[in-house]
C-alpha cells in the first residue's frame, strides 16, 4: 500500500490504497517512516509525498483508530522524520488531504495541490486530540486564527483558500504535478549535499 520509488537523487513515496481514500493504517505509517529514514540515509536530493487516485489521504483509517491509532506515537515519529531530513521533501497532493494525514504534510518543505483538492481536519467532530506538532506547524504556515478555524470550527477548505492562507504554496494541474516537482526539486538536485544541507539548516521552521 506504500510504493517506493527509488529511481534517481529524488525518491517518491506514494500512498496507495485509492479503494479506501488512501485512508493510513498503521503498517502503512510505518513504512513511510521506515522508506524516509532510508532516503536520509541514501543521500536523497528530494523526497515526494504523492498518492494514487484523486484523494491524497482520509487520514487515519478509522476502524483503526478507535482501536488506537489515532493516539498512536507513529504519527509523530513520522512527522518529526520528514521535517529531520536534510533534502527538500515536497508533498505533491493529488486530491483530499483530511485528518492526520496532515502530519506529515506539514512536516514537508513545499506543499502543492491540484484545484480538486479539499483540506479539513475534523478532530474537534470526532473526538480526538491532534498530535502535538500538528497545530505548531499548521500555525507556522496560516497564523493561530486561521489554525483554529481549521482544528476548532472546522472549517473545510477548497484549493484556492488554501493557497490564499498560505497552507499550499502552489497549485497545479493534476497532470503537471510531476513536472511541477521535478522544476522544484532540480536545484537541489544540481547543488552539492554539504550546500543542500546547511541552507536547509539555515531556514528556521
Amino acid at each position: 500500500m506504500i510504493e517506493v520509488d527509488r529511481a534517481g537523487p529524488v525518491w517518491t513515496l506514494r500512498l496507495n490504497r485509492p479503494d479506501k481514500a488512501n485512508s493510513l493504517t498503521r503498517d502503512m505509517l510505518v513504512a513511510i517512516e521506515a522508506a524516509a529514514g532510508e532516503a536520509g540515509e541514501a543521500g536523497v536530493a528530494g523526497l515526494v509525498l504523492t498518492g494514487a487516485g484523486t484523494v491524497f489521504s482520509a487520514g487515519a483509517d478509522l476502524d483503526e483508530a478507535r482501536a488506537g491509532l489515532a493516539t498512536d506515537p507513529i504519527w509523530e515519529l513520522l512527522s518529526a522524520r520528514i521535517a529531520a531530513l536534510p533534502c527538500l521533501t515536497v508533498a505533491a497532493l493529488n486530491g483530499t488531504l483530511a485528518g492526520g494525514a496532515f502530519g506529515m504534510v506539514l512536516a514537508c518543505d513545499l506543499r502543492l495541490a491540484v484545484p480538486e483538492a479539499h483540506f479539513f481536519y475534523p478532530v474537534m467532530k470526532l473526538g480526538f486530540l491532534p498530535q502535538p506538532s500538528d497545530p505548531v506547524r499548521m500555525a507556522r504556515l496560516v497564523g493561530p486564527a486561521r489554525t483554529r478555524m481549521i482544528l476548532m470550527a472546522g472549517q473545510k477548505l477548497d484549493a484556492e483558500t488554501a493557497y490564499g492562507w498560505g497552507l499550499v504554496d502552489r497549485i497545479v494541474a493534476p497532470g503537471a504535478l510531476a513536472e511541477t516537482v521535478a522544476e522544484l526539486t532540480g536545484a537541489a538536485v544540481s547543488a552539492p549535499p554539504d550546500i543542500r544541507c546547511g541552507i536547509k539548516g539555515m531556514i528556521p521552521d
